[in-house]
């Protein structure tokens, strides 16, 4: 019996993070709460393959042929939610965002979060493929911090976090870490993860006894802070984005 053919294109999930709709999960969920539709008809599922997006509707409203991928590195100050609304009311980064991105840049969404105290480096993208390739702990893409702490801790507790660390069962993978510089009780340390669990360096830092002041985010990938100013935002070269995705693709 012979094969049928493939069709040609892409799920339009995918099809839909690309184009900045949202990420990929949030896409799926879209579609299952029937927001999406093809020619008029409700989409039903998310392995739906099409050659582009002509057609296609989100809450009844056209979606744009996808644009170019874009990011952006965005030197988020403390105090800033890392989300579009909050029900608290607090400001979210998207109110820095206003002044700090070109007019043309378009709906942008971060790639990972920043704690309300946690100031630094956050990249952000119009591609949800893209943040979803950033996320994924699978990538194993490291993110560089340094943080301002209180306490006793010497070098070699430092270094043995190396192994990762289990604190009240869940367990945090391999930590670079290395004393920067100190004063009496007050230190500065580096640190360098791959997975980015929810406060991962807030708890494995209390969890050694620290009281931590300050976090900054200095690095995620080969992208660095830099000499941005806080609330500032910078666009990444075209260049640059595209061999960080060569090097995404040979690693997986």
């Amino acid at each position: 019996m012979a094969q049928q053919p493939r069709p040609e294109g892409e799920r339009i999930a995918k099809l839909l993070a690309r184009a900045g709709v949202a990420s990929r999960r949030e896409v799926e969920r879209m579609i299952a709460d029937g927001r999406v539709a093809v020619g008029g008809k409700v989409l039903e599922t998310p392995a739906t393959i099409l050659p582009h997006l002509r057609g296609v509707t989100v809450d009844g409203k056209p979606v744009a042929a996808a644009d170019r991928t874009r990011l952006f590195a965005f030197h988020k100050p403390t105090g800033l939610i890392t989300a579009e609304r909050d029900p608290k009311r607090r400001p979210t980064i998207y109110t820095a965002l206003r002044n700090a991105l070109p007019r043309d840049a378009g709906r942008v969404m971060p790639i990972g979060r920043l704690d309300l105290n946690t100031e630094g480096l956050l990249l952000l993208t119009n591609d949800g493929e893209l943040k979803r390739q950033m996320e994924l702990p699978a990538s194993g893409i490291p993110r560089t911090y340094r943080a301002r702490t209180f306490g006793e801790i010497s070098q070699q507790q430092l270094e043995d976090l190396i192994d990762g660390v289990t604190i009240d069962g869940m367990h945090y993978g391999r930590i670079d870490a290395n004393m920067e510089r100190r004063t009496g009780r007050n230190q500065w340390i580096e640190l360098t993860i791959t997975e980015g669990k929810n406060r991962e360096i807030r708890r494995v830092l209390e969890h050694l006894g620290l009281q931590v002041s300050r976090l900054i985010r200095t690095g995620y990938g080969p992208f660095a802070i830099g000499e941005l100013a806080r609330g500032q935002a910078v666009e990444i070269p075209k260049q640059q984005i595209e061999r960080f995705r060569s090097g995404l693709k040979k690693r997986s």
